[in-house]
């Protein structure tokens, strides 16, 4: 609840949420909306924490088109603010990844997160954001549908993936098993921890794809005409 208020008190934010055909004038809604992007924000992406180097090579990928936007519509301040969630992301990432030697736990996570949002909501690209970072907003979307309630991960009894003698990952076959963002790449069939990292980056890659090519529209339409 208090890492929004930063943002608030120092009036970071803007009146106008930026969508992709237009913006919407939401003084009033806007300040409210923010104590719900931060926490959500953070939870998505501690929510893709999954498999060794995901959660940090996920965050690396969105963080570019983020600080395109902020370059392109001229926020130099957040531009530079940014930097370092980019390259902190990828210096975490080089030991993160499999096999991981360093762990950044639901803290480092949440913190990637909430660091995400508030660059979104300062750089007015909260729409980019969202598209950027669809791989964990799919896997949160996911589990909360089937899980039907916010639950954290511990306290879910049934295991949507499990391991095989030869330690490649499966689909769980139990059917109260939540539904995750692995456990939809795993119905191909069994494949090694690192293969389904390497799926899931290249959906964070093309995510990020549409995230510019989202850019080039809201460029078009909020400064062009």
């Amino acid at each position: 609840m208090q890492l929004p208020m930063p943002l608030v008190a120092l009036g970071a934010h803007g009146d106008y949420l930026n969508l992709v055909f237009g913006s919407a004038f939401i003084p009033l809604l806007y300040i409210p909306l923010i104590f719900v992007i931060m926490p959500v924000a953070g939870n998505t992406v501690n929510s893709i924490d999954v498999l060794n180097g995901v959660a940090s090579g996920v965050m690396a990928i969105a963080a570019v088109p983020l600080l395109a936007a902020s370059a392109i519509f001229g926020n130099t301040e957040v531009f530079l603010a940014g930097l370092p969630l980019l390259f902190a992301s990828l210096a975490l990432f080089k030991y993160h990844k499999h096999p991981s030697r360093i762990f950044p736990g639901d803290s480092g996570t949440l913190l990637l997160g909430a660091m995400y949002g508030a660059l979104a909501i300062a750089g007015k690209a909260e729409i980019i954001g969202v598209v950027a970072l669809l791989p964990a907003v799919i896997n949160s979307f996911l589990f909360l549908s089937s899980v039907k309630r916010i639950v954290e991960h511990r306290q879910v009894k049934a295991r949507p993936v499990e391991l095989l003698e030869d330690f490649r990952l499966a689909t769980s076959k139990d059917k109260a098993a939540p539904a995750t963002l692995v456990r939809l790449i795993l119905t191909e069939g069994p494949l090694t921890e690192k293969q389904v990292a390497q799926k899931i980056f290249k959906l964070a890659a093309f995510s990020a794809a549409l995230a510019f090519a989202t850019i080039v529209l809201q460029y078009y339409f909020l400064v062009v005409r």
